[in-house]
């Protein structure tokens, strides 16, 4: 039995499946000493060098899942320019392949943020047929009408196509500032400030509450992270309409 080479190096823990479609069309894989193609199948056993370095010959443990607290300011790509921090720079150490994130935040956005091992997992929650829900709380200036909530929720068509919310609900708020709660099953870049702003309103602050089954614990303090649990997992995978792991660390 094959595999395709971009599941397997999903596998091992480098990234969701596109994204190893990329680094494979890039050239950066070579398999038993050639460089490998979109659409190479693996037996088992061949040799596989990815950027120069070798792979081993067992998938990363399945279940390896952290939740971190993203701060207000931090970038969650692997590198920055302008020497910003980095998510990255605080999650734990690992022997055996990488941190996947499972979606992003914004620099001016904080709350829950997802990591993994398993870029299969990662890749499954992210993309929109797997319908998992991300919530937020968003503080708005101004307040939004029974109208404009049902807009919200009917759908609007951005530059990149509609989106709409799955829910909108009044968090209450003071002044002129003003708290909603809002569901939504994409991640496109700044989908959930574009929607406000399509309506008249201009987020000042967003953090995310809750990704499907996992919700932002109120003991996990910014700037930290912690391993999830065995039951938590398997909510999670279960969501992704994968089996569970058998083990989880």
């Amino acid at each position: 039995m094959t595999e395709k080479l971009q599941k397997v190096l999903a596998q091992r823990g480098l990234g969701s499946r596109r994204e190893m479609e990329r680094v494979i069309v890039a050239g950066r894989v070579r398999v038993a000493g050639r460089v490998a193609q979109l659409g190479d199948r693996i037996k088992g056993g061949e040799e596989i060098v990815v950027d120069g370095w070798r792979l081993g010959h067992k998938p990363v443990a399945q279940g390896r899942v952290l939740i971190y607290h993203k701060m207000t300011g931090e970038m969650c790509t692997r590198r920055d320019p302008k020497g910003r921090p980095l998510v990255f720079d605080k999650l734990p150490a690992i022997r055996q392949g990488r941190w996947v994130a499972v979606g992003r935040l914004d620099v001016n956005s904080s709350g829950l943020m997802l990591f993994t091992t398993d870029g299969e997992l990662a890749a499954r929650l992210m993309h929109p047929s797997s319908e998992i829900v991300r919530r937020y709380a968003v503080r708005v200036l101004g307040r939004a009408s029974l109208d404009v909530m049902k807009r919200l929720t009917q759908g609007i068509v951005l530059e990149d196509g509609p989106a709409r919310f799955t829910e909108v609900k009044d968090a209450g708020g003071d002044g002129a500032n003003h708290w909603y709660h809002v569901g939504i099953m994409e991640g496109r870049k700044r989908e959930v400030r574009r929607l406000f702003a399509e309506v008249g309103l201009v987020v000042s602050r967003l953090i995310r509450i809750a990704y499907g089954p996992i919700d932002l614990p109120r003991t996990l303090r910014p700037g930290h992270s912690r391993p999830l649990g065995t039951t938590e997992v398997g909510a999670l995978y279960a969501a992704a309409g994968l089996a569970a792991p058998v083990k989880s660390r």
